[in-house]
């Protein structure tokens, strides 16, 4: 099994006291299978995401990532784990201003040492990138700048696969080629996909689906 979220619990302190976020959430995912994640806007689908990243911690319960512990990492050790296994694609773009879309596409997988520039070539051309590869960020769209954001994540050939709302920058044509892309390369190595989308179309294309409501996972 490649992720094992179990009895996960995680609030947030407000004015008004503690919110809880997640209560009780679990899920599995195994190599090569798609999953994707629903629920309403706030019901903690990007907070599960972030914690399964490394990028948070639970006030309990247990994640396992690739056979390791994350309550038993390090900062040092979540970075590594993000470095190593994860592709991660949130709404935040977070393309680094000072390297052109190329150095951007590439940066992943240089600091997970598994730069291919012939991998990283098609990727661009299948993202409609290949004639913006010596432009700056600020200089991309949206949609653009999305697009170059899940072509750095797919660089690296990641086993696991972290997508928050990816197509939601894009148009619905884009959209459809970028999960064509992200669910060929599921089908191609084995890489597993965990997917937080509104669209109940594109949450169809996936292998499974969960859905988050009161801090629970359940299936649908």
């Amino acid at each position: 099994m490649l992720l094992a979220v179990e009895d996960l619990a995680k609030s947030h302190a407000t004015g008004e006291g503690r919110v809880e976020v997640l209560r009780g959430a679990s899920l599995a995912l195994d190599a090569g299978q798609s999953l994707a994640l629903t629920g309403e806007s706030g019901s903690g689908k990007s907070t599960l995401l972030h914690l399964v990243a490394g990028l948070d911690r639970p006030d309990s319960g247990r994640i396992r990532v690739a056979g390791q512990d994350l309550g038993g990492l390090d900062d040092a050790g979540r970075a590594r784990l993000r470095r190593e296994t994860l592709g991660l694609v949130f709404q935040q773009f977070n393309l680094i201003p000072a390297l052109d879309v190329a150095a951007n596409l590439a940066f992943q997988a240089r600091i997970a040492g598994r730069h291919d520039p012939a991998w990283c070539a098609a990727l661009a051309r299948r993202l409609g990138l290949d004639a913006l590869l010596h432009r700056w960020p600020e200089e991309l769209s949206g949609g653009q700048q999305q697009r170059v954001a899940i072509g750095r994540a797919l660089a690296a050939r990641p086993r696991l696969i972290l997508a928050d709302e990816p197509t939601g920058s894009l148009d619905e044509v884009a959209g459809e080629a970028v999960l064509d892309l992200m669910l060929g390369l599921v089908a191609e190595t084995g890489t597993a996909l965990l997917m937080v989308t509104h669209s109940l179309r594109l949450a169809g294309r996936l292998a499974g689906r969960v859905h988050l409501a009161g801090g629970r996972l359940a299936p649908c």
